[in-house]
This record gives C-alpha cells, structure tokens and sequence, in this order.
C-alpha cells in the first residue's frame, strides 16, 4: 500500500458510490490507473464491499442498545450455540465475542423499548448458554461510522 492506495481507501470510506473520474481527480491518479488500483485492492480483500447506510429512523428503529452477554459455559460448543442462536435475528446487527468479564456484545436496534422487552425475553431468555444479559441503552451517537 502506498499514499494513493491509502488515498483511494480514504475517498471511498468518505463516499463508496463516488464515480471512478471523481476518485481519479482527487487521488491524482488517471481514471485508468485508479480504476486498476481499486480492482487491485478488491482482489485483495482490502475492500470487502460496499454498504448503503440507512437513514434508522425512517425504518422505524427507534432503540438502539448494546447488550453484553455472560455464557454459562466456557466452551467451543457454547459459543458456537450462542452465535446460531442470535445469528439470523434481524434486531442483532452486530455480534462480537470480546474479552473481559463478558464474552459477547451486541449491538441491538429495535422499534422501541417494547419490542427490545421482548427481544430480550424471547430471544437472549431462552437461549439455555446465556448467563447474564446487560443492557447500555444508546442515548446518541454524535460518531458512528459505521
């Protein structure tokens, strides 16, 4: 990776729908030459895709929470159990096993407070690994970039 790859990285971080001339003129590359070093950087899997970023409150999700994950049980199989359990629940938008007193944090966005009630019931209560559930309720997010 050299300056214009960090360039192009930055560019399309900024805006990944950005026009291959416009990227050329602000990397200072040629079309073609930017054009190569982003097909480049895609077979590499430096880029893995891009996303389109949804406007939450349009789509009615009104709660956000991150919601850190006790398991019972230390094993393999636990956490291999646990993340099919939560793996195709629309409200776990991010699941991630982490270090510390926890093994898991979720990032979960819901309709409103009800519907995480439920969530919190129906999906994390019955799932039998789960020891103990904490919820941080996200009041703003003056950063997110994801």
């Amino acid at each position: 990776m050299d300056k214009f790859d960090e360039r192009i990285l930055q560019e399309l971080k900024l805006d990944g729908r950005i026009s291959n001339v416009e990227l050329s003129n602000a990397v200072g590359l040629s079309p073609s030459a930017t054009l190569r070093r982003v097909q480049d950087l895609e077979k590499k899997k430096v880029i893995k895709g891009y996303r389109a970023v949804l406007d939450r409150d349009q789509l009615g999700i009104g709660f956000a929470a991150y919601v850190s994950i006790g398991l019972n049980s230390h094993t393999k199989k636990a956490q291999l159990d646990f993340e099919e359990h939560v793996r195709f629940e629309k409200e776990v938008v991010e699941c991630h096993n982490i270090t510390g007193a926890n093994e898991y944090l979720l990032r979960v966005e819901t309709e409103n407070l009800s519907a995480y009630k439920r969530f919190h019931s129906d999906v994390l209560g019955e799932c039998k690994w789960v020891k103990s559930i904490s919820t941080m309720v996200v009041m703003d997010s003056p950063k997110d970039e994801r």
